[in-house]
């Protein structure tokens, strides 16, 4: 057990303080043809419509797509950014704890001495 891995393990717990709402999927951005012939998206070249903005996720294992507006995939961006870094601290936080809980873990299975 380290100084260093406790002291970097509590500077990760306070962080989490400082991360905001959290949503999961991803925004995409999207340019589309409509299909109506005649229609800009059909010339050589295509001048798409768009941009669109969808988030994608997973619900009940399912995924779900739904059409969002330039401020809603602002927000979404930043809110996915933050479970994203919540992941990445979570992770970090579970290494360190092997690395610090290991030698204790270790002692812990040795006989008492003098027994």
């Amino acid at each position: 057990m380290t100084t260093r891995d406790e002291n970097r393990f509590k500077t990760l717990k306070a962080s989490l303080v400082d991360l905001g709402p959290l949503r999961r999927g991803t925004v995409l951005r999207r340019f589309v043809p409509c299909g109506r012939p005649g229609c800009r998206c059909q010339a050589d070249p295509p001048q798409l419509h768009g941009p669109y903005y969808e988030w994608s996720r997973k619900v009940k294992g399912k995924t779900v797509t739904v059409r969002v507006t330039p401020e809603q995939a602002r927000l979404l961006k930043q809110w996915i950014a933050n479970a994203r870094r919540l992941d990445e601290i979570v992770n970090e936080m579970q290494r360190l704890s092997e690395r610090i809980t290991e030698p204790l873990f270790q002692a812990a299975r040795r006989p008492p001495r003098g027994s």
